[in-house]
């Protein structure tokens, strides 16, 4: 039976998040799926296509999980820690943006 480290906090949750997103490939299929949500976000806003929002858990979590069981060889942290981990992704996404992680 394995343990489960219990966060009491993202700041403590954030680098168990960033050693789970190694792997460059990974992290560049996050930032893929994270990018591609806040068009279809856009797109809503724009078009009041409301039906595309069905599209956003199969963009985010599709493109990350892809990342994490094909080039990272781990299970996604959304499945133990699913609210640290959303947020995780928008922070890696920004930390991408502004250049303080590469992809």
């Amino acid at each position: 039976m394995t343990t489960q480290k219990a966060f009491t906090s993202f700041k403590d949750f954030y680098p168990y998040y960033l050693s789970e997103h190694s792997n460059k490939t990974c992290r560049r299929l996050h930032f893929i799926g994270s990018s591609l949500v806040l068009l279809v976000i856009a797109y809503v806003a724009v078009s009041f296509n409301f039906i595309a929002l069905w599209s956003l858990p199969v963009i985010g979590y599709g493109f990350a999980w892809l990342g994490h069981f094909f080039f990272e060889k781990n299970r996604p942290a959304t499945f133990k820690h699913p609210f640290y981990s959303l947020w995780g992704d928008w922070v890696m996404f920004k930390d991408i943006l502004i250049g303080k992680i590469h992809w």
